[in-house]
């Protein structure tokens, strides 16, 4: 038997999705993907059910850009309480272990935040995807299994101090906002953060708010949902182009004859051209696709968008 086809329509973009609070990525790129009737849609990067924010979603030719967006640096705004730790670094876990922060002040939290900055190791979490002989790392956990993590190399770009104050629980809340490179654990990045003020944390608020070139506005799946109303038109109206999701990488353009030889997967020689990493190739203002300089200087296509 033949591979079934994907039903649905084959529209490509990408939107900037606002995931709410409660839900896993996957369960609202479902919900996302049956409003839009697409044939294929991929997130950028999962979000805790917990967390908020800015979630690229792939839709058709757009899933070639998203291991681009999976790899790109993001920014989150983040409350934690001092004082309390918790199994999974989070809310959602069980209460480890309390400690009086009635002391701690604003000069004591940005004494130790400097220390952050740059690139730091982090041991990842039980409560997180990995895997370990196959089995996610989260399986694990809830088994009550813990198993030696390799700390790993992220970078810290900014931490930009909010405030810390008391709510009306009487709870010591620390906001931040941090700018990180991929593969950064906001929970253990506020989990090491509240070791050197000498106590624990969790995080009980967390927002993505960029990935990538992506910031600003985002749609809710409530907005969305009100727009399926109106017909495919106005939710396709929605979608950034696809070569919005690495907007910051050097362009080609080509001309008709080397565009040809491109489209047949063959690397052309373009003048000007850098002289190496990746770059996006145009037909003049039509974008074809992802590229790679070679050794040689010639641009080889990588991975190239069908005409949809």
């Amino acid at each position: 038997m033949g591979r079934r086809k994907n039903k649905g329509r084959n529209v490509s973009g990408v939107l900037l999705l606002d995931k709410p609070q409660g839900c896993s990525s996957n369960h609202i790129l479902q919900k996302v993907k049956r409003l839009f009737a697409a044939a294929k849609a991929g997130h950028t990067g999962s979000l805790d059910p917990l967390a908020t924010g800015m979630l690229p979603v792939c839709f058709g030719e757009a899933t070639k850009i998203s291991a681009f967006l999976l790899d790109s640096d993001k920014r989150y705004h983040l409350k934690c309480q001092l004082g309390v730790s918790t199994t999974t670094g989070d809310a959602e876990g069980e209460v480890t272990e309390t400690q009086d922060v009635s002391s701690i002040t604003e000069q004591d939290v940005r004494a130790v935040l400097p220390e952050f900055i740059g690139e730091i190791e982090q041991i990842p979490p039980m409560y997180s995807a990995l895997k370990h002989n196959g089995e996610r790392l989260y399986n694990l956990a809830r088994q009550g299994i813990e198993v030696e993590r390799k700390a790993r190399s992220v970078t810290i770009y900014d931490i930009e101090y909010i405030s810390l104050s008391t709510d009306e629980q009487q709870r010591l809340i620390l906001e931040l906002e941090v700018a990180c490179s991929k593969g950064t654990y906001v929970r253990t990045l506020a989990e090491d953060i509240a070791k050197k003020l000498h106590c624990g944390a969790h995080i009980t608020a967390l927002r993505r708010l960029s990935v990538g070139p992506y910031s600003g506005e985002m749609l809710t799946i409530e907005q969305l949902t009100a727009l399926s109303e109106e017909g495919f038109e106005a939710l396709d109206a929605c979608l950034q182009p696809i070569d919005s999701g690495v907007a910051d990488w050097p362009d080609v353009h080509l001309g008709s004859d080397a565009a040809f030889y491109v489209r047949q997967g063959q690397p052309v020689l373009v003048p000007h051209a850098p002289t190496q990493g990746w770059v996006r190739i145009y037909d003049q203002s039509h974008f074809l696709g992802l590229g790679e300089i070679q050794d040689d200087g010639m641009v080889a296509p990588r991975r190239m968008i069908r005409a949809v």
